[in-house]
């Protein structure tokens, strides 16, 4: 199937630096391109990609998992662990979960993480019944355009998958007991107003990870998707300064990238 216009992964070679960054739950990477072409402007080698069965159309992703939306990460962060000296990982929504499992797995080899109203939890009445409804029903409406700035898009599904959903479940669940293992510095960014993931996954995940150098950053201006709306700015420059205090070298012109 055609990628949808602007749903496209990106990449980006810069310099001995680098950051993943993971897009959110039947999203795409236009969620994201602004801030990895504000990271890209200023030197560092990114890698912004295309989560399986996401970015076509909701059919897709219906016979996707966790297992596929992870593997793509992975094996995007192991390919810049091998250009770049060091390595930061990003994300949104599930996307920061998906950032929060890199981050205990690989350990030291993650330099940092930044998370945007990272997800947690599926909650609600409906992830009780995911496991029977999926069975029942194909879709439930969908979840997009969670913004405040007039004139934004979301380029996300209408309609979300629930045998999909019921995979997002049990990931959360796995990744919460997983979050003791996070020990790396850590900027977290999270919106108040979110009709999407509650403000409790950000202190629930506040609360769990092992992480000492952590930074809490309210975006007041904005809704879930919260890169595309009026904060979004600030998210960039945020996470920019987080590198920059982490690895020095950053946005260095004569910098290179390794192998």
């Amino acid at each position: 199937m055609p990628v949808l216009p602007g749903a496209e992964p990106y990449r980006h070679e810069g310099g001995e630096v680098g950051v993943l960054l993971c897009h959110g739950f039947t999203g795409s990477p236009q969620s994201l391109r602004p801030w990895a072409e504000f990271l890209a402007e200023r030197g560092l080698t990114v890698s912004l990609p295309l989560l399986p069965g996401h970015g076509t159309r909701w059919q897709d992703m219906a016979v996707t998992g966790w297992q596929d939306w992870y593997a793509e990460v992975d094996r995007e962060f192991r390919t810049l662990g091998g250009e770049c000296r060091q390595v930061f990982v990003f994300g949104l929504s599930m996307g920061g979960a998906l950032t929060l499992r890199l981050a205990a797995r690989h350990g030291d080899a993650v330099s940092g993480i930044a998370v945007v109203n990272p997800a947690n939890k599926v909650h609600g009445p409906a992830a009780h019944a995911l496991p029977v409804a999926r069975h029942l029903m194909r879709t439930t409406k969908g979840l997009a355009n969670d913004i405040a700035k007039e004139g934004m898009d979301e380029v996300a599904y209408d309609r979300v998958p629930l045998h999909a959903a019921h995979s997002l479940r049990n990931f959360l669940r796995l990744v919460d007991g997983e979050l003791p293992q996070v020990t790396q510095p850590m900027l977290l960014l999270h919106s108040p107003q979110d009709h999407v993931v509650p403000p409790a996954d950000s202190a629930r995940i506040l609360g769990r990870v092992s992480s000492t150098d952590v930074r809490e950053v309210l975006l007041e201006q904005s809704y879930h998707v919260a890169t595309l709306d009026h904060d979004a700015e600030r998210i960039f420059e945020e996470s920019h300064a987080f590198i920059g205090r982490l690895a020095p070298s950053v946005g260095e012109k004569g910098s290179t990238t390794g192998g």
